[in-house]
């Protein structure tokens, strides 16, 4: 049986490409997209993925589909650090999921050294651009 992932993009991951830069690089949202679902499906893997720039519907995605996948690999961009809904509702879930940064965020502003959804995730990558969401998909396979 085949496994199904959700890959998650909170607020403002819909720049990618465009955003800072220096800090995300200069690859497009669309063709981070592609090469995650590329991966995804090279393990065999059903990978769905979902980006919204507002708290409920992430949250509201998070419940929804709840019975259709396996795991969740999510980057809440801001949302990491205050978000205890969305923390919530990940807990509430009961399926494994990995917390994914692009950025290295200890490297940066105090404020993003802390997470409120950390705490209910099997996991947290940051700091390895793109390739944070590929080493979470490799994980979250592991897990499923």
């Amino acid at each position: 049986m085949k496994k199904h992932i959700l890959v998650i993009h909170g607020p403002n991951l819909n720049l990618l490409g465009e955003r800072e830069v220096g800090v995300y690089g200069s690859e497009s949202f669309d063709s981070i997209n592609r090469e995650i679902q590329a991966f995804a499906e090279s393990l065999g893997l059903s990978c769905e993925i979902y980006q919204s720039n507002i708290e409920g519907e992430i949250i509201d995605k998070i419940q929804k589909e709840r019975q259709h996948y396996d795991g969740i690999v999510a980057n809440m961009g801001a949302y990491t650090h205050y978000s205890y809904a969305i923390r919530d509702a990940i807990a509430s879930v009961k399926k494994p999921c990995i917390e994914v940064h692009m950025s290295n965020v200890h490297n940066r502003e105090e404020f993003r050294k802390i997470s409120v959804i950390a705490p209910v995730c099997a996991a947290q990558i940051s700091g390895f651009g793109k390739y944070s969401y590929l080493l979470a998909i490799e994980g979250l396979n592991k897990l499923i």
